[in-house]
C-alpha cells in the first residue's frame, strides 16, 4: 500500500477502518486514532500526567504472581530477586527456546492465576487483547502499556484495566527524521501514563 492512498485523508476516515484484516491499513488507522486523540489533549489542556512511570506503578512481592504478555525484561530481575512468581505469555513458539531460563508459555488461560498483570499495547494493535483479559481475574491489577497506547484510556478502563501507559508525539517533524534514521524517538515523544483510580475522563 502505497503512502500517497493516504495523503489528504482525514484522521477520522482512517480511524474508522480500525478492525479491519490487513495490517497495514490496521497500523494506519490505530495512529489516526492516536493523532485525534493527542490532537484533543493538546487543544484543551487536558491534564495528562507524564511524569509517573507507568511500569513503576506495579510493585512487586513475595506473594504476587506477575503475568506479562510480551517480556518486560527491565523488571524480571527484580521479580526473581524478591521470589515474586511469574508467567510470560507470547504468541511465538520460537521465543521459548530463545529465552529457556525464562516461563515463557502460549496459553493465555493461565493469566488467571495472577494477581498482577503487564500486557503490551501491541495486542490492542493484532487483536489480541479481547482473548488476553478474558482470562485476567477481575481482582488483578492490569496495566496495558508501549507506545501504541497514545490515546484516551476510557474503553481500557471499561474493559477492567487499571493503568495505560503510552506515548504522545511532541515534535512530528523530528519524530518522522528519528524514524527514516532509525534512531530512539527521544526528546520527539514523551511517555503519558493513566490510572483508573484517579481518571476523571474528557467529558
Amino acid at each position: 500500500m502505497h503512502p500517497s492512498v493516504f495523503i489528504g485523508k482525514s484522521p477520522q476516515e482512517l480511524a474508522i477502518e480500525f478492525g479491519s484484516e490487513e495490517t497495514v491499513r490496521e497500523m494506519i488507522s490505530l495512529a489516526a486514532i492516536n493523532a485525534i486523540c493527542q490532537h484533543v489533549m493538546r487543544a484543551t489542556d487536558f491534564p495528562v500526567d507524564h511524569a509517573t512511570d507507568s511500569l513503576g506503578l506495579i510493585t512487586v512481592s513475595p506473594g504476587d504472581k506477575i503475568g506479562m504478555v510480551g517480556l518486560f525484561s527491565s523488571i524480571v530481575k527484580k521479580i526473581k530477586k524478591v521470589g515474586a512468581g511469574l508467567v510470560v505469555i507470547e504468541k511465538k513458539e520460537i521465543l521459548i527456546q530463545k529465552f529457556s531460563d525464562l516461563p515463557i508459555i502460549l496459553d493465555p488461560s493461565k493469566l488467571a492465576t495472577c494477581n498482577k498483570i503487564l500486557c503490551t499495547s501491541t495486542t490492542i494493535l493484532n487483536n489480541s487483547l479481547d482473548d488476553i483479559l478474558v482470562h485476567c481475574s477481575p481482582d488483578a491489577f492490569v496495566s496495558i502499556i508501549g507506545p501504541t497506547a497514545g490515546y484516551f484510556p476510557d474503553p481500557l478502563f471499561a474493559r477492567g484495566v487499571d493503568v495505560v501507559g503510552g506515548r504522545v508525539v511532541k515534535n512530528g517533524a523530528k519524530f518522522l527524521q528519528k524514524l527514516v534514521e532509525r534512531k530512539r524517538w527521544g526528546e520527539t515523544t514523551q511517555r503519558t501514563c493513566f490510572q483508573k483510580a484517579t481518571y476523571t475522563g474528557i467529558i
